[in-house]
């Protein structure tokens, strides 16, 4: 059996904890949506319809965390430990804590921050794919480190995008306020103030996703230029 290094066990760590929390929480929404299935209130104020919607979410979350695993065994894809548990991370602030417990709404900066650091590892991600292909025998090709910079950057932006689809479907589905176009309390904004929240969040993406593809982009020149010096 293989023996984990320090890195590996810490990531192993995270993954497991934030598996007990969603498995926890599904289990507990499960006994409230029982207890109030007589279409009482509960003494938080939630009812077995706000209570189904977070088991959902919950479920939500387990799937996304195994979708990487997916996608390695289909395409033979592997995934970095390190930029899986940033995804596992990423998706559990987003999805359990940023819905389920509400943070998107008791912290003003939570959605920026997360649309900041999903920019980032989106653009590390986009050099994996790109890493992943370069080396691949049956794929022959040498990009300049100009177009991988600018692959991982359209990789980065696609996944913001695509994200955004996902939440304005959820919300027209089952009428939640995921895209933030309305308040707290149901009030809908108007015009262009509706459009804010899902703007911001793309704006976001792409300048994390910049730093993230600029940094690749002058590290793969330097790792270039170090192969042609040794190879004098």
């Amino acid at each position: 059996m293989k023996k984990l290094d320090r890195g590996e066990r810490r990531n192993r760590r995270i993954f497991f904890v934030i598996l007990a929390t969603y498995i926890i929480t599904i289990v507990f929404l499960g006994v409230q949506i029982v207890r109030y299935r007589d279409g009482s209130v509960s003494p938080t104020g939630r009812t077995v319809a706000e209570y189904s919607f977070m088991q959902f979410e919950c479920v939500l979350g387990l799937v996304l965390m195994a979708l990487p695993s997916i996608v390695e065994k289909r395409i033979a894809l592997r995934i970095p430990g390190n930029i899986y548990i940033i995804y596992v991370v990423f998706i559990y602030c987003a999805i359990y804590l940023g819905e389920v417990w509400s943070f998107f709404y008791r912290f003003s900066y939570w959605d920026v921050l997360l649309h900041s650091f999903s920019g980032i590892a989106l653009g590390a991600m986009g050099f994996t794919v790109v890493e992943f292909l370069n080396k691949d025998e049956r794929v022959r090709m040498s990009l300049s480190p100009f177009f991988v910079a600018f692959f991982a950057f359209c990789f980065a932006m696609a996944f913001g995008a695509l994200w955004e689809i996902c939440e304005f479907t959820i919300d027209g589905i089952f009428g939640v306020n995921m895209q933030k176009f309305a308040l707290s309390d149901g009030t809908p904004f108007v015009g262009r103030q509706a459009l804010s929240d899902t703007m911001e969040d793309l704006i976001v993406d792409g300048l994390g996703a910049l730093a993230s593809t600029a940094l690749g982009y002058f590290t793969i020149i330097r790792e270039r230029r170090k192969e042609k010096k040794n190879e004098r």
